[in-house]
C-alpha cells in the first residue's frame, strides 16, 4: 500500500469522524469533513503547504457552519445550555450568605450570588426572606434571578451535597 498524502488525510478524516462519536458536538465531524476535502487536494498533487492552507480554509468554513447551523437542528427544543438555571442544581443543599454592600440574604451557585425566597414565606411581603448567614437551604428553582429554596432539616441530609462557594 502506498502511503501518499491522500491516504494519510483520509485516515485523519476517518479518525476525526470516529472521535466525533465520543463528543457529539459536531466540531470533530466538521474537522473530519475538512480533512476529507483536503484528501482531494492531496490527490490532485498539491504540495503540503497548499494542503495545509486548504485544511485551514475548509475548517474555517465548516466548523462555524456545524456549530451555528447544523448543531441547533440536532438539539432538543427548550434545552437551555449552560450550567446555572438548567435544573441540575435542584435538590442541592446550599448555605446562606449575606451580601457585603446591601446585606441581602442569598446563596452562591457556581460562583454567582442569588437572592433567595423561601418556598413557605409570605407572598404578600414580596416573598423576600432574610435568613441568617450559615442557614442550610435546599434549592428548588429560579424565579427570574431569585433562588426559590426551602429550609433544610437540622440534621445533615446524606443525599444532598453542600455547596459553599
Amino acid at each position: 500500500m502506498d502511503w501518499n498524502p491522500a491516504v494519510i488525510w483520509l485516515i485523519v478524516a476517518l479518525l476525526l469522524g470516529l472521535a466525533e462519536l465520543a463528543t457529539g458536538g459536531l466540531v470533530l465531524l466538521a474537522l473530519g469533513a475538512a480533512a476529507l476535502l483536503t484528501t482531494a487536494l492531496a490527490a490532485l498533487g498539491l504540495s503540503l503547504p497548499w494542503q495545509l492552507l486548504g485544511m485551514g480554509v475548509f475548517s474555517g468554513v465548516l466548523v462555524p457552519l456545524a456549530i451555528w447551523v447544523i448543531r441547533p437542528r440536532f438539539s432538543p427544543r427548550g434545552v437551555a445550555y449552560g450550567t446555572t438555571g438548567t435544573g441540575v442544581e435542584k435538590g442541592h443543599t446550599y448555605t446562606t450568605l449575606k451580601r457585603d454592600f446591601d446585606g441581602a440574604s442569598g446563596i452562591k451557585i457556581n460562583g454567582d450570588f442569588y437572592r433567595l425566597r423561601v418556598v413557605d414565606s409570605d407572598e404578600r411581603s414580596g416573598g423576600a426572606t432574610d435568613l441568617p448567614p450559615g442557614t442550610r437551604v435546599i434549592f428548588q428553582a429560579f424565579d427570574g434571578t431569585t433562588a426559590i429554596v426551602q429550609l433544610a432539616h437540622p440534621a445533615p441530609d446524606s443525599r444532598a451535597r453542600q455547596h459553599t462557594e
